[in-house]
């Protein structure tokens, strides 16, 4: 039985990926910057919600500890996106996957679905809030590293603290 989040590799790698989640606030801006660093050159990388979300600055924290920035990043809608052919969809949560399973019903292009959590439903401390969108990341990064193509040096691989 296949695994249905694997990536599809059907002897190539994708050439553009746009990772999607519910407002481009939490998830796909995360997997947006780690793929960046991570996956091999030459691959286009985009990221985009379903509906328009603010920014969460404890992203940017979580980021920050691992040498990761946001940079100017504003959360974007899928209308907001300048190309809109990509080879991959990636999905991080169920309304995103259903989204990107309707805008591509007639066209011939991959959609994956990676469950990631949703780290805002987490209460409790700072120090617990930020565990959480911690846990957020690294397992992006993990799913990313294991299921993308990777750069034979990656910029800094400042993910692996084991």
């Amino acid at each position: 039985m296949s695994d249905p989040a694997a990536v599809p590799n059907e002897g190539r790698a994708p050439k553009s990926v746009l990772f999607m989640c519910g407002m481009n606030s939490i998830r796909s801006p995360m997997a947006e910057v780690i793929a960046k660093r991570l996956v091999a050159p030459g691959i286009y990388i985009q990221s985009a919600g379903v509906r328009a979300g603010e920014r969460d600055p404890f992203v940017d924290a979580v980021l920050e500890e691992q040498g990761f920035s946001l940079g100017k990043h504003k959360p974007r809608t899928l209308d907001e996106i300048e190309d809109d052919f990509f080879d991959l969809i990636i999905t991080l949560t169920p309304e995103a996957h259903h989204a990107a399973l309707e805008l591509t019903r007639s066209n011939s292009l991959h959609v994956v679905y990676w469950p990631t959590m949703d780290p805002t439903v987490i209460t409790g401390t700072r120090e617990q809030i930020l565990d959480a969108y911690r846990n957020v990341r690294d397992h992006l990064a993990k799913l990313i590293s294991e299921r993308l193509p990777r750069r034979q040096q990656p910029v800094a691989d400042t993910l692996s603290k084991e």
